[in-house]
């Protein structure tokens, strides 16, 4: 099985957003850095057993002039859980293998970051040609030689991920094209709900 890696609330406010979960969990995320060249910036919460909560949105100290955002920000008006993330070992031979399962995850993109400390963290992932993956059917994510970033982080608990789905038979098939599972709930439109524990109780997210 592939593992869980993080899940994407993507913003339009970022500042607002993490103020907002800090508030709710009672946990203040971590500044994760710049996604420079992409008008992007994430902060991040850990979320237990390697996996962790990326909230991303515009980096307003980038130039305006940026190709789309990823996760398709620039078209949000409201903080949303836009997709999520499986991590696996060897990312050439994932995509591989899940195109001969009857699911093209899309190209390995190669990307990085700094750190605030200063470190620079590099990983690949799949996303569609325009950068914009959304949806409940996860990206591939491969860190490589990098510490994974969940290590440093502030740790609340992720107590449950649900995919809400017209179709769940066909979401089930490519989930299990990418080694990966989750519960699918027949409904429109579709979304990803999580459920997280921080030290001011369960916050639902979605």
């Amino acid at each position: 099985m592939s593992e869980f890696d993080h899940l994407v609330l993507a913003t339009p406010l970022l500042s607002e957003t993490v103020q907002t979960v800090a508030r709710l969990l009672g946990m203040q995320p971590a500044e994760g850095g710049q996604h420079v060249g992409r008008g992007t910036r994430n902060f991040l919460l850990g979320l237990g057993n390697g996996g962790y909560l990326e909230i991303i949105g515009p980096d307003p100290e980038q130039p305006e002039a940026q190709p789309p955002r990823v996760f398709g920000i620039d078209h949000l008006t409201v903080p949303r859980l836009v997709t999520w993330a499986v991590r696996v070992s060897g990312m050439d031979a994932a995509i591989a293998s899940a195109r001969a399962r009857g699911l093209d995850p899309g190209d390995a993109w190669e990307m990085a970051r700094a750190t605030p400390a200063g470190d620079m963290l590099r990983w690949r992932l799949t996303l569609d040609p325009a950068g914009s993956h959304t949806g409940v059917v996860p990206f591939l994510i491969d860190w490589g030689n990098t510490r994974h970033p969940s290590l440093d982080l502030p740790q609340a608990t992720l107590l449950s991920l649900i995919a809400i789905h017209p179709d769940p038979a066909m979401i089930s098939a490519r989930l299990q094209a990418i080694s990966t599972d989750i519960e699918i709930r027949q409904g429109m439109p579709q979304a990803l709900i999580a459920a997280v524990e921080g030290a001011s109780g369960p916050v639902t997210l979605l």
